[in-house]
Parts: structure tokens; sequence; C-alpha cells
């Protein structure tokens, strides 16, 4: 995955001649066709099993959408992650016929999916045309970027790999992941054991809850009756109120009358026997009266008495209702609490179960480390004992070239004393060489300012004679 920023040299730039400057200003080369299906090949990314040089240097449109799908599908996409085809519910909405679509919308998707990934690579110049018209030089220019991406990423992966298998912290981890699935079986089953023991507790304040519940709505039946007879006992309250009233005002007035006739009584007696049978006839009615309103005052009392017994009652439900509705808020919370630890018990149950196969998943790659580290091992000591056999030879041969060197050296000392003596003779050269190009270059700048000077000069007489010729 060669990268070179426009500020570097040419020089360093891999395969200049092959290179393809994206819009990003970074280079990766352009391969050929049969390399480009050979490598499509080997990372199990072709559309198709016998894909040849052809199919890429005459592409047909299904070809560049079939890399990326299967390109997404098997390196960028999780399981799970991919659209499967279905439409959302805004197609559904926008489009009359949604199935008649499906493939056009899968493939502006995979267009969407795979011009962000291209971005993110720093290419930037793929286009819908290139799914739909696809050209032979387009073809090859997102191919090989594509394919420069799965070589680099096959170079850091096995760059980490080798240190992933240098790692000797793996045991540490395996006892860890042990002790705490333990840890986690253990917690699971101290939870299936409580929630057994509270299973019947929570069953009997479900049922309890239920006839509270029942008990309740008798007692609101029971409070609406007994709050429609305080209502009728005010009402009868207050018109026994209101005759007592009428009582007191019609005594007051005989009380009034029987004082003028008594002073009547004094000037005439005929008049005054005449107004006492009225009195005694009006007295005996108020009498009658007073009896009325002896009975009413009675049926009041009782009426009042009959009233605060029912507002004692009442006052006794009430407390009752607010007690059931305490109840009531203990058994909701108490339910909540059963739920909660259904919901944590069945989280610590997923946990686990990814715990253990995480565990397989390290016993797994803990042996094939130990077979690679054997591996290794024998491979390490055959090269050791190689390079003994072939280190004994070279300082046989070191020791022998060693004894034919030192002529050498000598006529290499004599080649320095003469190479030094040439330098010195070059650099007085040069020095020589540098005042005579001063010299040049003084001469130079006094040709060019006579030149301009002379230019000045005949710069006016230019100017007359340009004159003249518009005049003429």
């Amino acid at each position: 995955w060669g990268r070179k920023s426009l500020g570097d040299s040419p020089a360093t730039v891999l395969s200049p001649a092959a290179s393809h400057p994206m819009a990003s200003g970074f280079h990766f080369p352009l391969l050929s066709p049969a390399k480009i299906a050979e490598e499509l090949v080997q990372f199990d990314v072709a559309p198709f099993a016998n894909l040849r040089a052809e199919h890429i240097a005459s592409p047909q449109p299904d070809l560049l959408p079939g890399v990326l799908g299967r390109f997404f599908d098997y390196f960028v996409d999780a399981p799970g992650d991919g659209e499967g085809g279905q439409l959302g519910f805004s197609e559904l909405e926008v489009l009359d016929n949604p199935e008649h679509h499906a493939e056009a919308i899968r493939l502006l998707r995979l267009y969407n999916k795979s011009q962000i990934f291209l971005e993110s690579i720093h290419y930037k110049d793929l286009t819908l045309a290139d799914f739909t018209h696809p050209t032979p030089r387009r073809v090859v220019e997102v191919l090989s970027a594509l394919i420069n991406f799965l070589l680099y990423r096959h170079d850091k992966t096995e760059l980490l790999q080798s240190i992933v298998s240098e790692s000797s912290d793996y045991h540490e981890r395996d006892l860890e992941l042990k002790a705490r699935i333990a840890q986690i079986q253990k917690e699971i089953a101290d939870h299936e054991l409580a929630e057994q023991m509270e299973e019947p507790m929570a069953q009997q304040l479900e049922a309890d809850v239920n006839a509270l519940q029942q008990k309740v709505q008798v007692y609101n039946k029971q409070h609406l009756a007994l709050r429609a007879k305080a209502a009728a006992i005010s009402d009868t309250k207050e018109e026994i109120h209101r005759k007592i009233t009428q009582a007191d005002f019609e005594l007051t007035k005989h009380a009034q009358e029987n004082s003028k006739l008594r002073s009547k009584l004094v000037k005439s007696p005929e008049k005054v026997q005449r107004a006492l049978e009225e009195k005694k006839s009006a007295r005996a009615k108020l009498k009658e009266s007073e009896k009325i309103a002896t009975q009413n005052a009675q049926e009041k009392t009782t009426t009042m008495e009959i009233r605060n017994k029912a507002l004692e009652k009442l006052v006794k439900q009430h407390s009752k209702i607010q007690d059931v509705h305490e109840q009531l808020a203990a058994a909701k919370t108490v339910e909540k609490e059963v739920k909660t630890r259904k919901a944590k018990l069945n989280d610590e149950s997923v946990s686990v179960m990814s715990f253990e196969a995480q565990i397989v998943e390290w016993k797994g790659k803990v042996h094939e480390m130990e077979e690679r580290l054997k591996v290794k091992v024998k491979e390490r000591n055959q090269i050791i004992a190689n390079e003994n056999q072939k280190l004994g030879a070279l300082s046989s041969e070191t020791e022998v070239k060693l004894q034919c060197l030192e002529p050498r050296e000598k006529k290499v000392e004599a080649m320095i004393a003469k190479a030094s003596k040439l330098c010195s003779e070059a650099a007085s050269a040069r020095t020589s060489a540098t005042a005579q190009q001063q010299k040049i270059h003084a001469k130079f700048n006094n040709i060019v300012k006579a030149f301009n000077t002379y230019m000045d000069s005949v710069d006016p007489f230019l100017e007359r004679i340009e004159e003249v010729g518009r005049a003429t």
C-alpha cells in the first residue's frame, strides 16, 4: 500500500511510471488485469470462481458490485450487520411498488457503502456509472485501490499476529476468565436459590394483592353509598333547622299578641273574654306546634347522631383504604424487584455463555500457539546448527583472506596518499576558478549597466518615431 505526499520527491515513489494519483494527493500502483484477477481469487472476493484477466479487460456491470459485496461481507461487516435485501419503512412509504425497485435500492446502498469506504482509504473518484456502465480503466483503478488495501491489511495482520504469538500472558488471562466464570456461576446459583425461596412469597403476595384489589373495589362502593347517605342527612338537617327557626319566629309573634291582649283586658271584658278564647285556641295550636318542634328537634338530634356515626365509619373505611393502598404499593415494589432479578439472571446467563465461548476459543488458540512454538524451537535449533557450521567455515576463510589483504592494504594507503594530493590540487583549481568566475560576473554586470543606459537613451527616440508614424 504505497502512499506518497505531494511534497515528497519523485525518487521516493514506488514504481512512479505505474502509479496513479488520487484526488487526495496519495499514490497507489496500478495492477495488470491478470494480477488483479489472481489477487481477487487469492483473497476470496472474486464474484465467480473462474475469474480471468479477460473479465477485467472487458468488465460487465455485475463485476464491481460483486467484488465489493463479497469484500464487505468477508472483511468489513460483522455477522448480522448486512441489509439482507429488506426494504426500510422510508422506501415502502415513498415507492408505489417497492418490490420492483428492490435490486436498484440494493445497488444504491452498496454504492453508498463503497463510496464511504473508498473515501476512507483516500480514493474519492467512485461514481455510480462505475457500477452501471463500467470501463476497463475505471475498473482497474478501483480494483487496484481495493487490492492495495487488502495487501496492506494482510501485512499489518501478519505483523500483529507475530506480536500476539510472542505474548505470554494468555495463561494468566485464562485463569482470570476461569475465576470470573466460577464466580458468576456461583452468583447465578445463589440468585436461583433466592428466586426459588422467594417464589412462594411472591405467589402469596400476588394472591394478597388480588384480594386487596377486590376489597378496595367493595370499599369504594360502600364509600360512595355512605357519601350519598351523608348528603341526604345534610339536606334533612337543613330542613329541620329551617322549621325550628320558623317555630321560634311564630312563638315570638304569639308572645307579642298575648301582651297586647292583656293590655286590652282592662278596657273591655267582653272583648277580653273573646280574645282569651281566641288566645286559648291559639295557645293550644302553639302547644301543638311546640310539640311538633320538640319532635323535630329530637329527630334532628337522632339524625346528627346517625351522621356522626356515619362519619366515624367513613373515617375508619378511609384509613382501611389507605392501608390497602400502602399494601398495594408494597406489593408492586416487590413485583418490580422480582422482575429486575429475573432480567439480571437472564443477562448474567448470556454473559456466562459468551465467557464459555471465549474460553473454548482461547484454549484452541493456546493449543495452536504451543504447536507453533514447538515448530519454531525446532527450526531455531536447526538454524543455529547450520549457522555454527557456516561460521566455522567463514572464520577459516576470513583468516586466509586477511593474510591476502596485507599487501592490498599497503597499495590502498599509497592510493589514499595520491588521492589526498589530487584533492588539494582540485581545491586550488576550484579557488582559481571561483576568482575567475567572479571577474566574469563583474564584467557581465558592467555590460548590463551599459545596455540599460543605452536603452534609456534610445527609448525617447523610439517614442518620437512612433508619434511621427501615427501622425503620418
